[in-house]
């Protein structure tokens, strides 16, 4: 594993230690020694960890990380605390400036590594889903990024694992109002609680009678419904080595008993915050996906999609020798609607016919808008017969009563002419499938419109 960490320390032989150990592992380092000039790397360069000390002159890390936490071209970069504070009060003022981590010096290097390793597998997550959102631009990704950061006022979901009822009851006070809690004692429950509930932050005791909590850990990770929920294991002391073979597991987060209460909330928020943060991207990316093939104004699926995806229908209907059909539709006389209502007009009447579209067709048949007012309807495990029939069905659907358009409540009657065409028992082609219907289309306006022809299928 490579990444580019950030060392931040006004003391030049604390940097050249921490250097020396990052370049062992094969980090590439780069090195600051005060806070702007931090903040300026950020801003400008790949970065993927800042090992942050906090006693800075002028500007101390606890501001150079509330700024760059702050930014959203640089709130999704970890933020490690480096520093001699030991102090609880410390740590809680970290973690609520935003940092990701607090060590202590001077830091264990099995800890220190394998803490950095777990936060640059993090980031590498963000920075993937950061690249597929910001594809599409007019989602307006930066300031989604900025929101989600500060959307903490929802009362997280968190999930306890923890056999000790004395230690379940602890954590419940300290969580009371704070979130909304849910308490199993058994672990291969808890296991099968977690899968099925949308939890925003497990937490599990090591303190099992008789079970490894790793094991947990390691089946939640392997799950896809609980891969990317933060998991925080309640450690007792000298567990050292069992929370850094968590870490390389893929845990999130660890506390040490007894446990702070201002510690555990504060080390919550920064989970949940991450959650939160990489759900919107996630979300965003479903979004751009979804722009890809989507038609915007109806909803239906588009030409790009139909493109892909009918000859995948075509195949398969070819390969089980199973009927296919399909049918072009257009709008009869769509130009003076617009002329006359606008375009405002026009897609009111689009939307209403790919409403009345939908409402008449299967949900395995494939429905897109083909471009401007004409749409297409692919309909597998159909004879050419049923599917003129499905045609005049819709037809008649449309033309039955007018269309309502705009806030005043104007209607228009609206006519569509269909083409149908099917998947001929020789030779045959999508290209050839589409020219046929369109034959057929092109026939049916020139007889009159509001009709349907397939004798051309």
């Amino acid at each position: 594993m490579t990444a580019r960490i950030l060392v931040v320390d006004d003391v030049p032989a604390n940097v050249k230690l921490l250097e020396v150990r990052l370049l062992a592992e094969y980090f590439d380092v780069l090195t600051a020694s005060n806070g702007p000039d931090a903040i300026e790397t950020c801003e400008n360069g790949k970065v993927d960890v800042v090992l942050l000390d906090v006693m800075m002159p002028d500007m101390d890390g606890f501001e150079v990380c509330r700024r760059l936490k702050s930014d959203p071209a640089t709130s999704h970069i970890p933020v490690v605390m480096v520093t001699a504070l030991d102090q609880v009060s410390d740590r809680v003022r970290g973690l609520e400036a935003g940092a990701d981590d607090f060590l202590t010096k001077p830091a264990n290097d099995l800890q220190l590594m394998t803490r950095v390793k777990s936060l640059v597998r993090l980031k590498m997550l963000t920075d993937e889903l950061r690249l597929r959102a910001s594809t599409t631009r007019n989602i307006g990704i930066e300031e989604l990024l900025s929101r989600s950061l500060a959307d903490l006022s929802a009362l997280p979901r968190v999930l306890l694992i923890d056999e000790r009822q004395s230690s379940a009851e602890r954590i419940q006070k300290v969580l009371r109002d704070k979130a909304v809690l849910d308490a199993v004692k058994d672990p291969h429950a808890g296991f099968f609680q977690a899968a099925e509930a949308p939890y925003e932050c497990i937490l599990i005791s090591t303190d099992f009678t008789d079970f490894d909590p790793l094991r947990l850990c390691s089946q939640l990770r392997s799950l896809d419904r609980t891969r990317f929920v933060p998991i925080m294991l309640l450690a007792d002391p000298g567990e050292e080595e069992r929370v850094i073979r968590g870490l390389e597991l893929g845990i999130n987060d660890y506390l040490t008993r007894p446990i702070d209460p201002h510690e555990l909330l504060a080390r919550l928020r920064t989970q949940v915050r991450r959650k939160r943060y990489n759900d919107q991207l996630r979300a965003s990316v479903t979004q751009t996906i979804e722009m890809a093939v989507i038609d915007g104004l109806t909803g239906l699926h588009n030409r790009r999609y139909l493109d892909s995806h009918l000859q995948t229908l075509f195949d398969r209907a070819v390969a089980r020798r199973r009927p296919l059909s399909m049918m072009i539709s257009d709008l009869d006389r769509f130009k003076s609607i617009n002329d006359t209502y606008g375009h405002d007009g026009g897609d009111d009447v689009l939307r209403e016919f790919a409403h009345r579209l939908r409402k008449n067709v299967r949900g395995i048949d494939l429905a897109c808008r083909f471009g401007g007012e004409e749409f297409v309807v692919v309909m597998p495990d159909t004879e050419g017969a049923v599917a003129e029939k499905v045609a005049e069905r819709i037809r008649a659907e449309i033309a039955r009563a007018p269309f309502t358009i705009g806030r005043d409540g104007k209607t228009v009657d609206v006519t569509i002419s269909v083409g149908v065409s099917s998947l001929l028992k020789g030779p045959d082609t999508v290209e050839d499938l589409i020219k046929r219907a369109d034959i057929a289309l092109y026939e049916a306006k020139n007889s009159g419109r509001n009709r349907v022809v397939a004798k051309a299928a």
